[in-house]
């Protein structure tokens, strides 16, 4: 499927690998390759049992400044940018 990280879609690889591994366990399957948006996150949660969201939070965290300028702050416009990040990416469960 390739390297992990943010990308403009989710690929049917996922689905696929998905249906694979249902067939050989009753755990749930998880999806997090390449899931940077709501809209992704709402595709893949049509096929798997979860969405794991990292390299955008990664991005925002390492991009988004917090007290003092320092980047990843916990409070500021970083924390807001965070929250309204989370929020866009949970609204696709709404």
């Amino acid at each position: 499927m390739g390297v992990t990280g943010t990308r403009e879609s989710v690929g049917n690889q996922a689905e696929d690998l998905v249906r694979r591994t249902r067939a050989t366990s009753d755990l749930p399957v998880c999806v997090g390759l390449g899931v940077s948006n709501a809209v992704q996150a709402k595709e893949v949660a049509g096929f798997a049992d979860g969405v794991i969201v990292g390299s955008a939070f990664v991005k925002l965290l390492l991009g988004g400044a917090g007290p003092a300028g320092r980047a990843g702050g916990r409070t500021g416009a970083g924390g807001r940018a965070r929250g309204r990040r989370a929020q866009e990416l949970t609204s696709a469960f709404d």
